[in-house]
């Protein structure tokens, strides 16, 4: 795109060199690892850290680049999940040199960790936070912090009870661009913020990945307005920096599961791979096979599950309009079944507005920066250009040097709570009550947490 100005015009300081892109690690705001803090050339007493759930997410993000990145402040002193041939294989792939336990409690009272890290499936997740607090950890828990208002109830009393810390990883918080865009709400450059378009494009193989594991159970998952959607309401709440007051949403299941025009078990079991174009072949996984294939034996889980199944019982369409307590309204939609993956977002104020368009995969250029516009009331439009990060638009590694590395600073206000992540999921589900009831759907009547107009 040419700029009708200048590609780098005076927001010089909302530019790919501005404070994100140069700037170290940011910090949580919360007291985890906070009496760890050191100079380099002092001795750190290094958190004992567990993790429970083996699964791809949980041996990647939160095993192996951990201790490869973060071993002078972490020690790991305990590895479970329930599956004992994943436990194996997991634990090799991670390469930490610690017990490893398919029961969690007994993990739990031979190692006293001080924090537990939790990677399971998304309805368990209430269960293992609860437990581990209540047994003397502080909490990092993969996103969605739980799957219904009851699970949510559950942590909130349970860290209040426990006067421990319970912390939602919300990676996308940390992506370059997107803190640039809340830089640029927060200077004021497009006014007060009105309203939002906000719409999300899952892709024929992300997408529908989501259909071939547990998440194609809402019972598991809490359907993709929970699992996958809470990410982006997570990013709502943050960049509106108010809290939702009420849902109203539709929804339905349009391509995958019982629409399909045939279907099996899964993949390898499947006559159709011919001519079914959502085959997947997870052979030519290595990492997949030998976690998910070899270990089926002991809990009868296909990480290629058939796209058709007659039990998905999720979305793949979602469109919801949220208004928040400080009067802003978004409108949001997700599609599990678009020929690219990546989003569309535009803010609206009263003085201008900010566009993106994120395309992150079959992308139309080889371009290497993700990029914003700008566009003033009476004024020309300006590009501010992002450079692109691996790993969640460069968010997953901001977020472990903040996590992991003691005495940073949180000065986007990043780190997120067990408020946040409440929030982020509750959004989810009176999206879901709401297609049932075909009525709005208000956040008040969810759980305790009471809405705010201004983010406290």
């Amino acid at each position: 795109m040419k700029n009708e100005e200048s590609s780098m015009s005076r927001r010089n300081f909302l530019a790919v060199s501005g404070a994100i892109a140069g700037s170290t690690v940011i910090n949580r705001n919360s007291q985890m690892f906070a009496g760890n803090v050191a100079t380099p050339k002092q001795s750190v007493i290094k958190t004992k850290v567990a993790l429970v759930g083996l699964g791809v997410r949980g041996i990647g993000m939160w095993g192996s680049s951990v201790l490869k990145d973060y071993s002078d402040y972490v020690d790991y002193v305990g590895l479970c999940d329930h599956n004992p041939g994943r436990l194996e294989v997991g634990s090799q792939m991670i390469g930490a040199n610690c017990p490893t336990y398919t029961d969690f409690e007994k993990m739990m009272l031979d190692t006293k960790p001080d924090v537990l890290i939790i990677t399971t499936d998304d309805d368990t997740h209430d269960y293992f936070a609860e437990k581990g607090m209540e047994m003397g950890a502080d909490i990092i828990c993969e996103k969605p912090m739980a799957i219904d208002e009851n699970k949510i109830q559950t942590i909130i009393d349970a860290e209040k009870r426990t006067g421990k810390e319970f912390r939602v990883t919300f990676n996308y918080r940390y992506s370059p661009h997107r803190a640039k865009m809340w830089e640029i709400l927060r200077a004021g450059e497009i006014g007060e913020l009105t309203s939002i378009d906000f719409h999300w494009y899952l892709d024929t193989s992300h997408g529908a990945d989501y259909f071939r594991r547990w998440h194609r159970l809402k019972e598991k998952g809490g359907s993709l307005w929970v699992h996958k959607a809470s990410h982006h309401f997570d990013l709502l709440n943050w960049w509106i920096e108010s809290d939702p007051e009420s849902v109203y949403a539709l929804g339905d299941l349009n391509l995958y599961g019982k629409n399909g025009p045939f279907r099996a078990e899964n993949c390898r079991n499947c006559p159709h791979t011919k001519e079914c174009n959502f085959y997947y072949d997870i052979m030519k996984n290595d990492v997949n096979k030998r976690l998910y294939v070899d270990n089926e034996k002991y809990d009868g889980y296909f990480r290629d599950g058939c796209v058709f199944r007659n039990d998905v019982n999720i979305y793949d369409k979602m469109a919801a309009t949220i208004k928040y307590m400080n009067g802003v309204q978004v409108s949001y939609s997700l599609t599990a079944y678009s020929p690219y993956e990546g989003y569309r977002i535009a803010f609206n104020g009263t003085k201008g507005r900010m566009d993106a368009w994120i395309q992150e995969s079959n992308p139309t250029t080889d371009a290497n920066y993700d990029e914003i516009v700008l566009y003033k009331n009476f004024g020309k439009r300006e590009y501010i250009q992002i450079q692109q990060g691996s790993g969640h638009g460069g968010g997953d590694k901001l977020l472990r040097d903040q996590i992991f590395i003691p005495g940073t600073k949180d000065p986007l206000k990043q780190a997120a709570g067990v408020r946040d992540g409440a929030l982020a999921c509750l959004v989810g589900i009176a999206a879901r009550k709401s297609i049932d009831s075909r009525e709005p759907v208000y956040i008040k009547d969810l759980t305790s947490l009471k809405p705010n107009v201004i983010k406290r």
